[in-house]
């Protein structure tokens, strides 16, 4: 089969590998969509973070595609069954995931990250990792469940109610379904910062009550309920902090390089009484993320700016940022 290996931090090269074979408790699946997220460029440039990655890989954690083989203990999927992958793969033994947080696994792997994944023509599973994809769902739309689960999981780490002033910062491909997911949950004014005004449109057309540069925060001096940063650049994450008015919550959710610092006052938090949250991965949210996409309630097609053959993809790799995309996909 063909797939776009990694050898090395910054070299990508098309090659042929062999089929993958099936453990036991595992699948293959032919991948029909995979999506380039943030992190693969992150291990592309071997920025800090991505040390856990051993070289060769084939990148690709967001993808969907169709069954074409199974292990001998499988037993819920049959061959022709369409399928998307939540990557993410939890030990069960460590005290994390005795306690019901598996997200902070210790021994945590994942498909495309710590294991080949969806940058091939095929990739093996395990069985347990694999979710039927209705009928109604592109297979594009199937590659695309991980990262809104990752968006609904950050949604678990805060309360949000109807009425809730909200504040996106970053209008891009997770910014747009994070402002999608909270005015689903009935919040409202919710404002989204963000730099590019070609965005602009499109966060109203999705839902969006009010679009603005992140110079311009500064006029909303009265802050918001609940601040979500979707950028994970210093500048933004300190914004974020600054923008949430008495009583309100701070979600950073874009991804930082681990050595980034903000400079955050600690009278504010306290005199505010503010809360600041985190939030890692997708546990447990990939069938909720499936019904809200067939029910109508996320878009995601809108946000597909970008579609790739593997052939591209070194090219692609090398370019990204150049290339203004908010969200890829390779087919």
């Amino acid at each position: 089969m063909k797939a776009a290996v990694l050898t090395e931090k910054m070299n990508l090269e098309i090659q042929e590998l062999p089929l993958p074979e099936p453990l036991d408790h595992e699948v293959i699946v032919k991948v029909k969509a995979c999506g380039i997220c943030g992190t693969d460029q992150h291990i592309y440039h071997g920025q800090p973070g991505s040390a856990e990655v051993q070289f060769p890989i084939v990148l690709g954690h967001e993808l969907s595609g169709e069954i074409v083989q199974i292990g001998k203990n499988v037993t819920q999927f049959k061959i022709g069954n369409r399928v998307s992958i939540d990557p993410n793969m939890y030990c069960g033994t460590c005290d994390y995931c005795r306690g019901n947080r598996v997200h902070l696994c210790d021994n945590l792997q994942a498909i495309g990250v710590t294991r080949n994944g969806g940058m091939g023509e095929y990739c093996a599973v395990p069985a347990a990792n694999c979710y039927t994809l209705p009928d109604e769902l592109s297979y594009e739309e199937g590659a695309m469940i991980e990262p809104l689960g990752c968006v609904l999981h950050g949604f678990n780490q805060i309360k949000m109610w109807p009425g809730a002033s909200v504040l996106i910062i970053g209008g891009g491909y997770i910014g747009l379904m994070m402002m999608q997911v909270a005015k689903m949950y009935g919040a409202s004014p919710i404002v989204v910062s963000e730099p590019d005004s070609t965005k602009h449109n499109l966060a109203i057309q999705l839902g969006a009550s009010e679009t603005i540069k992140p110079e311009e925060l500064e006029s909303k001096r009265d802050g918001f309920d609940i601040v979500i940063e979707c950028v994970g650049r210093k500048g933004s994450m300190t914004q974020a902090v600054n923008m949430a008015k008495k009583g309100g919550t701070v979600l950073l959710f874009g991804v930082s390089a681990p050595d980034t610092k903000i400079e955050v006052q600690p009278f504010d938090i306290f005199s505010k009484e503010l809360t600041i949250k985190g939030s890692f991965i997708n546990p447990h949210t990939h069938d909720l993320a499936i019904s809200l996409v067939q029910q109508g309630k996320i878009q995601i097609k809108p946000l597909l700016s970008h579609q790739f053959s593997m052939q591209e993809l070194p090219k692609v790799m090398s370019n990204y940022p150049s290339l203004k995309v908010m969200k890829g996909i390779i087919k």
